[in-house]
């Protein structure tokens, strides 16, 4: 929640100059390197050069908590107890179901967009700068915060000019937006990008899970790798639009990436200062009794030379501090230009199909195969470590699991990149998914996959009563039937029931029992029935006319699941008189 790029809040600066200075003093105090996971460290893990705001934001570059993570390693050993005041232990804590939100949110990504790798830590980082962990965790069973947590109303006064979007649905404003929830999310941007993360059918921003599944989807579009410096850094400026945000966002995500435990919901640490008050940040939070010395500001200067690097030729006759390494009177060498080694990227050739099977699945079903493509160089040889993006293109419903049509995989040691599972639409035809290489042009590879109508192969009556009626009457019993595919129910399957004029003679008959149509007109034949969800399909009631006899109702089903019914008119039976009484003697 920040200000708007190139503008400040009214009440901002003091608080940007304060940030600033704790950045610089918490960097200054952690050792650079790389952690335990291969990261740059984030002393050192400075926002890439050629990351960039994107014009828009989740958050409307609302205001933000700028507390800044302790310096303190947040690994105490077990035994430590939460420390007053919100250091160490306390800053580390994460309320239980705000915790298990982002989990379940980075564990539903890994499998809809591999290609993204967000940690859940990235997104406990904009957790806690946007709301302080839902406040602390005061969130109910369901994960909805118990009380509404919004932004200050966006109308141009010292923050962005965002007009009432959802005629106040969300934050209750119908003249401005405010940013809702645990995730800060202004409405108009909740519209497109809420998701349902607990599902209760529900897209809810006070909603923890939803909210969190939510964010994470908004930073993983546009196809960004999360795990490259340059494209975290553009998914956390698309969220709020300040390169102070940044910078805080990467300090808590190195700081939870050090360790994180769970506690109760409801006593997490609150932060302190905000980006539109004139407190300014607390970069080292202190236990009682315990005193921190201010980070003194040094003013810019021009940057020292490193204490290793001699002087330059004419410089001045100073005395180098390390002895020359190449001894006098050697000629000097020409030096030539570092030459950088290609990439895995560069390598990459063509892509090839790497034994994808016939895709093939009906429609509502998931595809049993997957899209395998290999990446090779121009002389076979595989290709490791490269994105390949799946796309699926054309007029299609059909997606990956998770419901996008991108994915990003890397090729494994193999050279090979498993695109998720396709998950068929209802539209039927053939979808194509197109498989590219990031950031190298090479002609794309094609794959079709195929959407077949629902089908069954079994039809069977639900009842065994028998079908009778008199002439001109109105069949007592409905017909009703189940149909199934490989023995499992078979739902949504088109189907037609026809009455017809013999076994052998499947054309429509033109007399004998009949359905009426919505004005009541007499019809043999009905089209554009449907199984419901169990598989289950009742048809309308059946009349009769003058004519007595057996008939047949035939239904069948997309697949080629035919049942045949038997239907009887005849006359109600009578009782024969007794014989009449001969004439008296």
């Amino acid at each position: 929640m920040a200000a708007q790029f190139g503008r400040r809040l009214r009440k901002g600066a003091a608080t940007t100059a304060v940030a600033a200075v704790a950045v610089a003093a918490l960097s200054a105090s952690q050792a650079p390197g790389v952690n335990d996971h291969g990261r740059q460290a984030a002393a050192d893990a400075a926002p890439s050069p050629e990351a960039s705001a994107s014009d828009g934001s989740a958050t409307g570059n609302s205001p933000y908590y700028t507390d800044l993570p302790p310096l303190k390693s947040p690994n105490p050993s077990p035994s430590t107890g939460p420390a007053p005041g919100g250091t160490g232990t306390t800053e580390s804590g994460i309320p239980a179901t705000v915790l298990d939100a982002y989990k379940r949110a980075e564990t539903t990504l890994r499998e809809a967009k591999p290609g993204c790798n967000l940690p859940w830590q990235l997104l406990a980082a904009i957790g806690r700068v946007e709301s302080g962990q839902a406040r602390g965790g005061r969130v109910d069973a369901d994960g909805t915060t118990i009380k509404k947590i919004l932004g200050p109303q966006l109308d141009g006064n010292g923050f962005a000019l965002i007009k009432d979007t959802d005629d106040g649905a969300y934050d209750g404003n119908s003249s401005y937006d405010q940013a809702v929830g645990p995730m800060q999310f202004i409405p108009s941007t909740w519209a497109w990008a809420g998701r349902d993360g607990n599902g209760d059918g529900k897209k809810d921003p006070n909603n923890i899970y939803d909210a969190a599944l939510a964010a994470g989807h908004y930073l993983c579009r546009n196809d960004w790798d999360l795990s490259q410096q340059g494209e975290l850094d553009r998914a956390i400026l698309s969220y709020n639009n300040s390169r102070d945000y940044l910078n805080l966002v990467m300090r808590w995500l190195e700081y939870y990436r050090k360790g994180a435990h769970e506690v109760p919901d409801g006593t997490g640490t609150l932060p302190d200062n905000r980006s539109d008050d004139g407190a300014g940040a607390s970069p080292t939070p202190t236990t009682p009794g315990a005193t921190t010395p201010a980070p003194s500001t040094p003013k810019p200067g021009p940057k020292p030379e490193k204490p290793d690097t001699p002087q330059k030729p004419g410089g001045g006759g100073t005395t180098p501090s390390k002895p020359p390494t190449t001894p006098p009177g050697t000629p000097s060498t020409p030096s030539t230009p570092p030459t950088t080694p290609p990439t895995p990227t560069d390598t990459v050739d063509h892509l090839e199909d790497a034994g994808t099977a016939k895709l093939t699945a009906m429609a509502g079903d998931a595809f049993g195969r997957r899209i395998s493509t290999r990446a090779e160089t121009e002389a076979g040889k595989a290709v490791a470590k490269v994105r390949v993006r799946f796309t699926i293109v054309g007029d299609t419903d059909t997606t990956f699991t998770g419901g996008e049509d991108v994915a990003t995989v890397a090729t494994n040691s193999s050279g090979v990149a498993v695109a998720p599972a396709l998950q068929a639409g209802e539209k039927t035809g053939t979808v194509t998914v197109r498989a590219t290489v990031v950031g190298r042009t090479v002609p794309g590879l094609d794959y079709k996959a195929t959407v077949t109508e629902r089908a069954a192969d079994a039809l069977a009556r639900t009842g065994d009563a028998a079908l009778t009626c008199a002439p001109g009457g109105t069949f007592a019993n409905q017909v009703e039937v189940k149909a199934t595919y490989k023995g499992a129910v078979a739902d949504g399957v088109a189907a037609t029931a026809t009455l017809i004029k013999s076994a052998d003679d499947p054309t429509v008959t033109d007399k004998g029992p009949y359905f009426k149509d919505a004005d009541g007109k007499t019809v043999r034949t009905l089209t554009g029935l449907k199984t419901d969800a169990k598989g289950m399909l009742k048809l309308p009631k059946l009349y009769a006319d003058d004519t007595t006899g057996t008939f047949l109702l035939r239904v069948t089903t997309a697949g080629g699941a035919t049942l045949t019914v038997e239907l009887t008119v005849a006359a109600a039976e009578t009782s024969s008189p007794s014989p009449s009484a001969g004439p008296s003697a």
